[in-house]
């Protein structure tokens, strides 16, 4: 018993001095400002807070797609080297389901926040929100979620309900949810 507890006093303690020595030899700096902050405050909610203001079609989305997506996601988002983000649509309860944006995301809010937030891979948060939306229209009409006309913005992309939004159960329920 004594040497359990010798021996977890012994860790308190190289713990402790460990974090000090750390304090000590890393001096990370300052605290961020808040526009610092802000620049990183670019989380989307499913309902939609945090979208920015701007508007994208499909067609404009389209000309984006190709020469800024399409190396990795394929032409028509088919996949290749990089995950596919079309079709599967019908396949989540199959043996090896194709989970696509159109076949598997709850929410299309979700499309832009990735996005925004992530691609091109060689460049995150290079796009503009009129570019984020044009290539959220252009992913969602490749998969037949909107009609090839479409222009989106932050009051239209709310208003698209997903092939699988209806599919998700959270193990973690929602504020104001009733059980």
């Amino acid at each position: 018993m004594l040497a359990k507890f010798t021996c977890a006093a012994l860790a308190a303690v190289i713990v402790a001095s460990g974090a000090v020595y750390a304090a000590e030899r890393y001096d990370f700096g300052r605290a961020a400002t808040p526009a610092e902050i802000a620049g990183w405050d670019i989380d989307v909610s499913p309902g939609g807070a945090g979208l920015s203001p701007g508007h994208g079609d499909v067609r404009q989305g389209e000309a984006i797609f190709a020469a800024k997506c399409a190396s990795c996601h394929g032409a028509r988002g088919e996949g290749k080297p990089m995950p596919r983000l079309v079709g599967g649509i019908g396949t989540l309860r199959d043996k090896k389901p194709e989970k696509t944006v159109g076949s598997y995301w709850p929410y299309a809010t979700t499309l832009f926040d990735y996005v925004r937030r992530s691609m091109p891979l060689n460049a995150p948060q290079s796009l503009t929100s009129d570019e984020v939306y044009a290539v959220s229209a252009y992913v969602l009409f490749l998969n037949g979620i909107v009609a090839q006309d479409t222009t989106l913005d932050a009051d239209s992309l709310v208003n698209i309900k997903m092939p699988n939004r209806d599919g998700f159960v959270s193990a973690h329920p929602t504020l104001g949810a009733k059980p």
